[in-house]
């Protein structure tokens, strides 16, 4: 018989027993759950991917029967004209928006099966036709927008399977008032998984090239809207940008790009990946093949239907009063933002313009970004992911990883103590993105993240007081580019500050390309450094080697709320450029 201490000790073995044994079939049920919920979603992938060669071959078919229907239809002859030309030809009725809409679709299709810029057709667009408002000062173009625009009975993806199978249920403020406007939006374009990349690809739909080398990306996350546009198949497209997302894009694509002030334009229906994120914020905005077309989507847009669409919105229509005025401007410029070296032909953009605005009688003054390091990490860094990238990491929990995001998400991945050793092992060779990675982990509590937002703040208030006593109206600046290789936007997170920066401080950003690669610039890169000689400098340097002809672009910026003025000093340095060519 059993002593009372022998009876304790073999029941105490015994819930040891059932403890590992629960704890085994915990682990083993947590593992089958993930690798059932990774075969839903690459089921979910593949069915994807089939619905969108089946929307092709629709749209196609289409196109084919339209043609044989109207043989005399000169699509070229569409496509070369620039949207305010086109749109005079449509109101005057020597040109019907079917033979637009049909021209544009077929070369968008083509440029798409070079390029892989289109998630998906909007087969509606022909039914569109029959009620187009011919009163809207957009009646009759078509327009392309990116994924993650609202359209309805079609999915808003953001490049992560979870979204897939989901259409939704209302058309975005923005697209309504497309439609108000008489725009006929036709096709949906390609983005990177998740938003949160300059590259462009995701495990759905794949990666967008580059329309004038395809070997270079076509940047991101608008990267589908940049493809598209610079390769021809549409001459107006709506894009988003909250790292620079419309901004890389029109840069690489040698295309136009604007991001207003947040909020200027209504964000209603456009989906993020990382709702609830303030402290770095999303700004909507047109993306073209020429600076008329990003004033006149503008003025469409900014009208009274959207304010009363989405009343969150300020009442603020188009200002054509500081649009055209010719009041000579004092101009802020910098040719580097002294945490990444830029590219030899993204600072001789700058020296030209510079050059072409005081012949101009504009004035010129030397400005300094104000503590770039701690805005790029402490500030741009921890406020895009404030979680942690949890929320990030759950909309794309069970499925497939695109390459280039495990390159941005790596720290997340490692144990905390791991990744002190690690971090610490790494800061002497690459100390930028050692901070960045680290940056990844957030702000860590609820009343840190309230300093965050109070620090933000504070750096806006301290920028425009450095404005003003600069006494600038306006900022001349690099912007990404040229075009990168394949593969380098995951692992160069530090040259987004050239365009991050101005997200967080709210200010309206356009892109304007004024040259391209010179065999000159291709020499010079050979003896880049870069500032700290590190690892974000190496893979820089790679990233845009082998770029002779390609696009090179400047940025122009202003106060926030002050879009017109921005666009003002886009159509300045656009003007000049193109006299100078001439």
């Amino acid at each position: 018989m059993e002593s009372a201490t022998q009876l304790v000790r073999r029941m105490e073995l015994d819930r040891r027993t059932v403890v590992v044994l629960t704890g085994a079939a915990c682990a083993a049920l947590l593992v089958f759950r993930r690798v059932s919920v990774y075969r839903d979603a690459k089921k979910k992938i593949q069915r994807a991917k089939v619905r969108r060669a089946e929307n092709l071959q629709q749209a196609q078919k289409a196109v084919q029967q339209y043609k044989e229907a109207h043989p005399g239809c000169s699509g070229d002859a569409i496509l070369a004209l620039s949207l305010t030309e086109l749109t005079t030809q449509l109101q005057q009725g020597s040109l019907n928006p079917e033979d637009v809409l049909y021209a544009y679709m077929e070369k968008t299709l083509d440029v798409n099966s070079k390029l892989n810029c289109c998630t998906v057709i909007l087969l509606d667009s022909f039914d569109q036709l029959k009620s187009t408002n011919k009163e809207g000062l957009l009646y009759g173009v078509p327009v392309s927008i990116k994924d993650n625009y609202g359209y309805k009975n079609y999915d808003s993806s953001c490049g992560l399977f979870i979204n897939l199978e989901k259409p939704v249920q209302e058309d975005c403020v923005i697209v309504q008032v497309l439609k108000k406007q008489g725009a006929i939006p036709f096709v949906k374009t390609n983005i990177p998984q998740g938003l949160l990349s300059y590259d462009c690809s995701n495990p759905i739909y794949g990666q967008t090239l580059n329309p004038h080398n395809l070997q270079k990306t076509s940047g991101g996350s608008s990267g589908g809207e940049g493809a598209l546009i610079g390769g021809g198949g549409s001459l107006l497209g709506m894009g988003s940008d909250i790292g620079g997302s419309n901004r890389p894009p029109a840069s690489f694509c040698g295309i136009y790009g604007f991001k207003p002030t947040p909020r200027r334009l209504s964000e209603k229906g456009v989906r993020s990946s990382t709702k609830g994120q303030k402290s770095v914020l999303v700004s909507l905005g047109p993306m073209a093949r020429d600076l008329d077309s990003l004033v006149v989507c503008m003025r469409a847009l900014l009208c009274d239907y959207m304010f009363s669409l989405d009343p969150t919105v300020p009442p603020l229509p188009f200002n054509e009063q500081m649009y055209k005025s010719s009041k000579p401007l004092r101009i802020g410029y910098l040719e580097n933002d002294g945490y990444m070296q830029p590219s030899p032909s993204m600072a001789r953009a700058v020296r030209e313009v510079k050059v072409l605005l005081e012949q101009a009688g504009h004035t010129l003054v030397p400005y300094t970004p104000l503590k770039m390091s701690y805005a790029f990490t402490e500030l741009v860094g921890k406020g895009l992911l404030g979680d942690g990238a949890t929320t990030l990491l759950q909309n794309m929990e069970g499925g497939p990883l695109d390459a280039i995001l495990k390159h941005q998400l790596i720290f997340r991945h490692v144990p905390k103590r791991l990744r002190k050793i690690t971090s610490f092992l790494r800061t002497p060779l690459s100390p930028r993105l050692n901070a960045i990675g680290e940056s990844t982990a957030g702000c860590g509590s609820i009343s840190n993240l309230w300093k965050h937002h109070g620090a933000v703040q504070d750096y806006i208030d301290e920028t425009i007081a450095e404005w003003k006593r600069c006494n600038i109206d306006v900022l001349l600046c690099p912007v990404i580019g040229p075009g990168f290789n394949l593969l380098y936007c995951g692992k160069i997170t530090p040259v987004l500050s050239y365009t991050s920066i101005y997200n967080l401080l709210t200010f309206p950003a356009g892109v304007v390309p004024v040259s391209s690669v010179t065999r000159e610039d291709e020499e010079e890169l050979k003896n880049y450094k870069g500032f700290d000689q590190d690892q974000a400098d190496i893979y820089f340097k790679q990233a845009v080697s082998g770029a002779e002809g390609l696009p090179v672009s400047v940025q122009c910026v202003s106060l926030p709320w002050q879009d017109e003025l921005c666009l003002r000093f886009m159509k300045e340095v656009d003007n000049l450029v193109q006299h100078s060519r001439k």
